[in-house]
Order: structure tokens, then C-alpha cells, then sequence
């Protein structure tokens, strides 16, 4: 496709979304003051999971410089606001500047959370990680689309599952989900193909009894987590020919209830380089996030005040967040989905 045609189709697929939210009363979407800076450090990862939105894997060379890291810092310190410093990836694990973005953080007193894959703990260099989480007190935010070792494999790799049960339990033993530790360890869920999650608490209830009864494995919370028609999983659904199926389904279960709390409404995206987006999504898809018509990064603002009541752009992408319960970085949005 053409720039221009490129330009053209995300023009209606903004369209579209917008007059979505017109028909039910509600006005385009704008952001509220940041609360969470959610920076991903990469593309390289130790796996390469079917549904990945970022495209990540082991060959993968893009990754933050030791400059935007230090970008990251100073901004975080002139936005009092912003209490939440979430790292993602790629296995943000792997880039040079982890550990000096956590202790930064943490320093300024600010809550981590790190995305975590679980296998990454047994890669090599990685074996003091579990106790620098511990020490630095970081929220762990853990992959496990099941609790059966079929369906994890068939979606992260064989012999994910294996190594995943064995780090959990491993974090468990220094105290991550014991109660009174304040190590928070939360896991996440996925479908594994072009549906929406089941809701949320009945599924968390299970995983309970599931991982519990086979490997004495606690977490504090299930986040279930719509797969995002972009990039890896955009691909997979156009070869299988599901695209405009699942894109009807994200359509047809659009909910109302959900668009007050939205990520993009009280968060900024960190790419790599330093460029601003309204969400990891929109990164991905290279749709800026834009203040007076221009492209913003860490350098254009001196605090994410400043980006206040700015537009935010929307695409066909934004339905998966409003469809059923929602879909966020936290899990679900509303507290039942929508009734057809």
C-alpha cells in the first residue's frame, strides 16, 4: 500500500472508531494527566510468541540507549504526577539500561512494574534477577496465557510452560504473592486465538485452583488481555483468514462502559528512541502521539503536564479495548461485558 493509501485507511479507520463512540454519546477520545509512563526498552526478546503485537525476538537488534534511559529518569523526576514507571519489551530484562531505569525509578519513589516472561530468568547473566526484584521491591507483571503446559507451548514455544512453572515458583520462594511480602506478582492471560478472554474473575478463580493443586503456585491477580489486531497477530489472522471475523467480533462487542478507563487516557508510550504515542499499540503502528499537529518525544516536553487534554489517535486497533469487559495493561475495563 502506498503512503498515501496507508494515510487514507487510517484516516476511516479513525473515522469509524470516533463515530463509534458519537453514537453512544461520547466525545473523541483526549487524555486526562498522566499517571503512568510505560516505556518499552526493545524489540529483542528470548522468544517469539505468535501473538506478539511488538514483533519481538532473538534477532531483533532495536533497543534503548543509555542517553534515552537517562531522558526517561529526568522526565519521571519533573512529573510529580506520574507514579508509575511500567518497563516493557521485548524482554525489557535484556537491555543494558534495566537495572539504572529501576533503580532510577525507585529512587525517585516511584512504583515499577516490569513485563515479565518468566523464561528470562534462566537465560544467561540472568541469574541474579529474582533477588534484584526483591531488593528493589518491583512489581512483576508475569505471561502465562494457561495453566496447562499444551497450550502455553503452543503459543510462546515448546518448553515454555516448563520454565515458566519453574520461575514462578522460584519467585515465590523469595516471597513474590505470600501475603504481607508487598512483592506483587500478577499473571497474564490471552486467548489463544481470535476470541475474546472469558471474564476475568471466574478465570482468575480457576488459575487459583489449577496452579495451586499442581504446583502450589500463588499470584495476587489474573489480567485478561485481548490480542490486538496489530502487527504478529494482524499477520496471523489475515493468513488464516480470520482478519475481518475478529475484526467484526472486536466491532459487534464494542462497551460503552469502557471508555473511562481506557490506558491511553492517563498514560504515555516511551518508544525506544525516545518517541512519544498514546499507547504501546499505536507505537507499533507508528501513530504519533501529537501536540499542536507535531510528533512528540521525551525532548519536546519538560512534563507530561504538558500533554494534558491532548487528542489521542484512535484506529480499527482502538475496538479491542472496548470490546466485552475491555482490555488494558490492568486487565478488564468494566465489570461485566457487554450483553448482546
Amino acid at each position: 500500500m502506498s503512503a498515501l493509501g496507508a494515510a487514507s485507511s487510517r484516516a476511516s479507520e479513525e473515522a469509524t472508531f470516533d463515530a463509534t463512540l458519537m453514537r453512544h454519546g461520547a466525545a473523541a477520545l483526549r487524555r486526562a494527566h498522566v499517571t503512568t509512563l510505560q516505556i518499552n526498552v526493545g524489540k529483542v526478546c528470548n522468544q517469539a510468541c505468535h501473538h506478539c503485537h511488538v514483533e519481538a525476538g532473538p534477532k531483533r537488534t532495536e533497543t534503548m540507549s543509555a542517553a534515552v534511559a537517562e531522558r526517561v529518569l529526568d522526565l519521571l523526576g519533573c512529573s510529580p504526577r506520574v507514579q508509575l514507571l511500567d518497563i516493557t519489551g521485548g524482554a525489557p530484562e535484556l537491555n543494558a539500561s534495566f537495572t539504572r531505569l529501576v533503580e532510577g525509578a525507585r529512587a525517585l519513589q516511584r512504583r515499577v512494574i516490569v513485563r515479565c516472561n518468566l523464561t528470562i530468568l534462566f537465560e544467561k547473566g540472568m541469574e541474579s534477577l529474582p533477588d534484584f526484584y526483591r531488593r528493589m521491591g518491583v512489581e512483576l507483571v508475569c505471561s502465562l496465557p494457561c495453566y496447562t503446559g499444551q497450550n502455553v507451548d503452543r503459543q510462546r514455544g515448546v518448553g515454555v510452560f516448563d520454565k515458566s512453572i519453574e520461575a514462578l515458583k522460584l519467585l515465590g520462594a523469595i516471597g513474590y504473592a505470600r501475603p504481607g511480602s508487598g512483592l506483587r506478582l500478577d499473571l497474564v492471560y490471552n486467548p489463544l486465538g481470535a476470541l475474546l478472554p472469558p471474564q476475568q474473575h471466574e478465570l482468575e478463580a480457576k488459575y487459583r485452583e489449577e496452579l495451586d493443586r499442581l504446583f502450589g503456585i500463588r499470584f495476587d491477580r489474573l489480567l485478561t488481555i485481548t490480542n490486538m489486531p496489530v502487527k504478529r497477530f494482524a499477520e496471523m489472522l489475515v493468513r488464516s483468514g480470520e482478519h475481518d471475523r475478529y475484526m467484526g467480533l472486536l466491532v459487534q462487542h464494542f462497551n460503552p462502559a469502557t471508555i473511562d478507563g481506557l490506558m491511553c487516557r492517563s498514560m504515555i508510550s516511551v518508544g525506544y528512541d525516545g518517541a512519544l504515542y498514546d499507547c504501546d499499540f499505536n507505537q507499533m503502528l507508528e501513530m504519533p502521539l501529537t501536540r499542536d499537529g507535531a510528533a512528540q518525544t521525551l525532548w519536546t516536553i519538560a512534563s507530561t503536564d504538558d500533554l494534558a487534554d491532548t487528542r489521542i489517535a484512535t484506529a480499527s486497533h482502538c475496538f479491542g479495548c472496548t470490546a466485552g469487559a475491555g482490555s488494558s495493561c490492568s486487565g478488564t475495563l468494566a465489570q461485566q461485558p457487554l450483553s448482546l
